[in-house]
């Protein structure tokens, strides 16, 4: 939200209030509070009728401080609140010595200003990260008589803002207005499903706005060299996160916010969906599944969209009984055959579903202040709203999903979630503003929850499309609904870049494109995308999305990319793990493995797929496609080739390839099936070493899968010699060191129970 006319005025009927001299400082044990009045203190009558800022700052866990802006402090605090960690900070606050005082967690402080002019800069290891300057801190009131608070951090020479959940426009934020208000909006406008009020800086740190409602940004738009952030009302909190790096940035904002549960090792194979308002019945489905199987392409999840369930009465949990005559028969022989099963739900209740009236009754349905239930005809005629505050309200919503996954269901693919009314009254009091957003955090906690009680820890799994902060706890959230375009292919890129970038570590989309029907140029080069995704998923809308609706060659390279995902099961895999000890996403944008690389500072056409691959997806049906490619020798997974950077290449590739360019110095652990997705990785897994320098040392893990305990393997280079050392293998295993430098492939296949085997590399 803008207050300003240009730099020097404000717009008409706003106001606003700068803190300016520093009256007073009370340092506590954990923190500081620093009273602040809004014009200069010269006499003492100068108190008199003169509104006072409180600034506290303290800190929750190192190198992470936290800032609360006040004005009046006596309102009502309704709630919710994001959930936020705290732990044990090393927190040291000294002065006021010369003008300054200074709060320290781990190697963050924030330098307050106690003389002259508002000043409060954060620093770290000796440098500037951003400060609040004299102009930053405002108390707005607008002419409606609307209060606001809004910060100002200044931003430096080339630095790059990124976040703010999953955002389809450009991927660097700079420039930007940006409202945090999730929204149904499609994946082609402003508006965004996902909204996180937190941004990652290339200059070394995060902020996080801990305000669950509207929170309005302006990055170097309203003030080109600041990031302002404002809320309504009387208060506003924010923590500044250092990182030095972004991934470190986005491990401590994970520690606060949540870090993802560890998905099921079969949601990483391929799921099939029936499409959305396609006709389909078990015939169809089983004619879906044989044929991939007849096909030879490997399917791992079939997935029931909206019409499982009869027409206006979504959501009653009920399979249509014309349709599906015998549901428990039908998910019997599915299951019989391999597969996982996931149905689409929501959190509304028609008005014809049965469950209406005994939602009503039991108050389990949001309500306006009369007392009636909030009803609307947008998506479902009559439909009400599930109150996930109620808790008598989420058991009888799990209840029903309970039921479901008594049948045989696996995984629930949680649609909507951000048509939230602000015009009600939520069971606990909450306040409705805040809980516009926070809603899909009550909703997929709720579904996610079930499914781990039902299923057991590292068993559930959602197909999400709403979240706000701390919403990466429940994985996997997909993209939402894009069109059946390659522009649309990239803008979808885009928000998994910038989904990636605020904290959430797995991602999909809807392979092939949502609206529309795909041409079989776009499906076959979506195919590769989605495939090197961490969750791959075909479903659209009003068309099927079975390879062979296209071409015999898109059946092809479904097999050559779905066998290849396979293979990669225990590099990926450990990414997952990754993702879910350390906040580190498995899909990573170039600048969060190559911070200190300009050149990849603003790149959002390709990503590294955890910490080692490079892809770069095809946009163009001739394929022809601009790589930036890091420093150092790399190496395509597909063909061999080598390129070396820092520099764009220009390539064309077939519909069966794509730029995959393995990281010089890389162990790739590749797993010895193709067939499916949660098999022993450790099993006959090979690791390929690529380009591996003198003195190098790398500790590879094929993480645990069903009864098996993680692997690890040691590997070391010492001049033309290299050695390496595995520790809990019990199956055989191979080494294949890559040809480079003139060099022939060498490949040392090593028994069952050898725990070592040492290399002598050939002459370049």
């Amino acid at each position: 939200m803008k207050f300003t006319d240009g730099y020097w005025q404000t717009l008409p009927g706003v106001s606003v209030l700068h803190p300016r001299d520093v009256a007073d400082v009370v340092v506590g044990d954990a923190g500081v509070r620093v009273y602040a009045p809004t014009a200069p203190q010269r006499r003492r009558g100068d108190s008199l009728n003169r509104p006072l800022v409180s600034v506290a700052f303290d800190s929750p866990m190192d190198d992470v401080i936290r800032v609360r802006i006040e004005h009046h402090s006596g309102g009502v605090d309704r709630g919710p609140h994001f959930e936020v960690a705290t732990g044990a900070a090393d927190v040291k606050v000294t002065g006021p010595d010369a003008g300054f005082l200074t709060i320290r967690s781990g190697a963050l402080s924030a330098r307050i200003g106690t003389a002259g002019p508002w000043d409060v800069t954060f620093e770290a290891e000796g440098r500037v990260l951003t400060s609040s300057t004299p102009r930053s801190v405002g108390i707005v009131t607008d002419a409606a008589g609307g209060t606001y608070v809004h910060e100002q951090l200044t931003l430096g020479v080339r630095e790059h803002v990124y976040g703010l959940g999953e955002r389809f426009g450009a991927f660097v934020k700079n420039g930007q207005s940006v409202d945090i208000w999730n929204e149904d909006g499609g994946t082609a406008s402003e508006q965004a499903y996902k909204n996180v009020p937190f941004y990652l800086s290339d200059a070394g740190y995060g902020v996080f706005v801990d305000h669950p409602g509207r929170v309005s940004f302006e990055v170097g738009s309203e003030v080109v060299s600041r990031t302002q952030f404002s809320v309504p009302g009387e208060s506003l909190q924010y923590y500044v996160i250092h990182g030095p790096t972004p991934k470190d940035v986005l491990r401590r904002y994970t520690a606060l916010t949540g870090r993802p549960a560890l998905p099921p090792a079969w949601s990483y194979g391929l799921w099939l969906s029936t499409s959305f308002t396609t006709s389909y019945d078990e015939e169809t489905v089983t004619s879906f599944v044989d044929g991939m199987a007849e096909r030879d392409l490997p399917l791992s999840v079939f997935h029931f969209d909206c019409f499982w369930m009869r027409a206006y009465h979504w959501t009653d949990f009920t399979w249509d009984p014309a349709t599906f005559p015998d549901p428990q028969g039908m998910l019997d022989r599915l299951k019989a055959k391999g597969l996982k099963i996931c149905v689409w739900i929501n959190p509304y209740i028609a008005q014809r579903s049965a469950l209406f009236e005994e939602g009503r009754a039991g108050r389990f349905l949001v309500e306006r202040a009369d007392g009636s239930v909030w009803q609307t005809d947008l998506w479902q005629a009559g439909m009400g709203l599930v109150d996930f505050t109620n808790p008598d309200a989420v058991g009888w919503y799990q209840g029903h999903l309970r039921r479901l996954v008594g049948q045989g269901v696996d995984a629930f693919k949680t649609d909507f979630g951000e048509r939230i009314p602000t015009d009600v009254v939520w069971h606990d009091g909450s306040d409705p503003e805040r809980m516009h957003n926070y809603y899909t955090q009550l909703y997929n906690r709720t579904v996610f929850e079930l499914l781990e009680e039902e299923l057991g820890t590292g068993e559930a799994v959602l197909f999400a499309r709403s979240a706000t902060a701390g919403g990466q706890q429940f994985p996997v959230h997909w993209g939402g609904d894009c069109e059946s375009t390659f522009v649309s292919m990239a803008e979808s890129l885009r928000g998994g870049l910038s989904l990636a970038s605020s904290g959430f570590g797995f991602w999909s989309h809807d392979i092939g494109g949502f609206e529309g029907t795909p041409d079989p140029a776009v499906f076959k080069r979506w195919l590769a995308f989605g495939l090197l995704s961490s969750h791959s998923r075909l479903h659209g809308s009003d068309s099927y999305r079975v390879p062979w609706a296209f071409d015999e060659e898109a059946v092809e390279v479904t097999r050559r990319f779905t066998t290849l995902k396979h293979r990669l099961m225990p590099y990926l895999a450990a990414a997952g793990v990754e993702a879910h000890q350390e906040g580190v996403p498995v899909m990573r944008p170039m600048v969060l493995e190559f911070p200190d690389d300009p050149g990849a500072a603003t790149v959002d056409t390709q990503y590294m797929l955890g910490p080692d691959l490079l892809v770069a997806p095809v946009f163009t049906a001739g394929g022809d496609v601009d790589v930036y490619v890091p420093a150092g020798t790399w190496t395509s997974l597909l063909s061999g080739a080598q390129v070396t950077g820092p520099r764009w290449v220009s390539e064309r590739h077939g519909f069966d390839s794509v730029p995959l360019y393995v990281r010089p110095g890389t162990v790739l652990a590749q797993g010895a099936r193709t067939d499916r997705p949660d098999y022993d990785w450790a099993d006959g897994v090979t690791l390929r070493l690529f380009d591996l320098p003198d003195g190098h040392r790398s500790v590879t893990t094929v993480p645990e899968v069903g009864d098996r305990a993680a692997v690890t393997f040691v590997v070391t280079r010492t001049g033309q010699q290299v050695r390496v050392e595995a520790r809990g293998a019990s199956a055989p295993w191979s080494v294949e060191v890559e040809p480079s430098g003139g060099r022939a492939a060498q490949v040392v296949t090593v028994p069952a129970g050898t725990g070592e085997v040492t290399l002598e590399l050939q002459d370049d």
